[in-house]
């Protein structure tokens, strides 16, 4: 694990050795590399090694270093993985490729609004609160069918679901049901696993998954 190359190339032979026993092909799971907090340089050495497909945590912070590096690699895509404030639709519909925190009603519209306003379409995610958490955002379990049939009558892609699990407790329940949430609403993609967890994500479904320190090294 001394360098980017190798870090990237680990965990895609992790994501494709835990796609056997599943029968999935290691082309169906999107390896997202989380460069929220990283700056243009810490972001080079994984765009040298291969890596095209990255995830921001907030608007500012992704203006602020991707386009210039979309310029020198056209061939990015680039996902707003953080909560998203309704104010900063307009600037994450010009920005981003995919959302994964479209969690109620007033983004909702405002998403909408925006992509009508911009003529582009944006693929979203639904975040569930898979935890029941106060302090996480995310539609709530009860509310996801409702929601979800909001979302269809609006021109918005439905990418899938995604979930953030509660901390400090084994995720993999949390995958299973939010596995069982997409089954039975109708719903395909899956966003779910993280550094620690990834394996475990993929093995029960994940289509995409969000890994910043395996690839990035830790901090500090």
């Amino acid at each position: 694990m001394e360098n980017a190359a190798t870090r990237l190339a680990e965990v895609n032979a992790n994501i494709a050795r835990v796609c056997k026993p599943a029968r999935r092909e290691p082309s169906s799971v999107t390896l997202i590399a989380v460069s929220k907090t990283h700056d243009a340089p810490a972001i080079q050495p994984l765009l040298g090694a291969g890596q095209r497909v990255f995830g921001e945590n907030r608007v500012q912070e992704a203006q602020g270093k991707w386009p210039a590096l979309r310029e020198a690699h056209p061939d990015i895509e680039l996902h707003c993985i953080g909560q998203l404030q309704s104010n900063k639709a307009e600037e994450a519909v010009a920005l981003f490729d995919c959302i994964h925190a479209l969690d109620r009603p007033s983004l909702l519209t405002a998403l909408a609004r925006a992509m009508d306003k911009a003529g582009k379409q944006v693929p979203c995610f639904v975040q569930v609160n898979i935890g029941d958490e106060p302090q996480k955002g995310g539609c709530g379990i009860a509310d996801l069918p409702k929601f979800l049939a909001e979302v269809r009558q609006t021109a918005i892609p439905l990418a899938g679901l995604m979930c953030i699990p509660p901390a400090d407790t084994e995720a993999a329940p949390f995958f299973a049901f939010l596995a069982k949430l997409a089954a039975d609403n109708g719903v395909t993609g899956l966003s779910m696993g993280m550094s620690g967890d990834y394996e475990t994500a993929v093995m029960l479904g994940a289509t995409h998954v969000r890994v910043g320190t395996a690839l990035f090294g830790a901090r500090g």
